[in-house]
């Protein structure tokens, strides 16, 4: 049986990376337990001292339950080096379909992703083997591709 799993991506501020990466990959903002207004009033309920309250929405989750939980966990220090571990958002549909498709679809995602907020690295191209992506950064410089 396959273990369940959650990512953890450190961050700086979660909120706003949250809500990045919700429009990203089409999840939702992890909603608070029942009978709670927010996470803050919850985690308050179970004794956690207010000043670790107070970061927002911090999780998302897949609203078909198929993917898995996303947690952006604050740390204090700010990314310095590449990542070990990045996300591949796949849009193009895959071989399948012809080349030039799948640079329009994987152009037209990248940019609406800029306009959330990433940063266009580069393109990654190999025409000998019929491959097309483009390397972005989220809003605080963890390495994505699409293709």
């Amino acid at each position: 049986m396959a273990a369940r799993f959650q990512l953890v991506i450190d961050c700086a501020d979660p909120e706003p990376l949250a809500r990045f990466w919700a429009a990203a990959l089409g999840y939702e903002l992890e909603p608070p337990p029942a009978g709670f207004a927010s996470w803050d009033a919850y985690w308050r309920d179970l004794g956690v001292p207010e000043d670790e309250l107070g970061t927002g929405a911090d999780c998302i989750v897949d609203p078909s339950g198929r993917g898995p939980r996303i947690w952006f966990q604050v740390v204090p220090e700010r990314k310095a080096a590449k990542n070990r571990l990045h996300l591949d958002i796949s849009v193009s549909g895959g071989r399948a379909v012809p080349i030039e498709t799948r640079r329009q679809r994987v152009d037209a995602e990248a940019a609406r992703l800029a306009d959330l907020g990433a940063l266009l690295v580069g393109v990654l191209k190999t025409e000998a083997l019929d491959h097309y992506a483009v390397a972005m950064e989220d809003p605080e410089g963890n390495e994505f591709d699409i293709n």
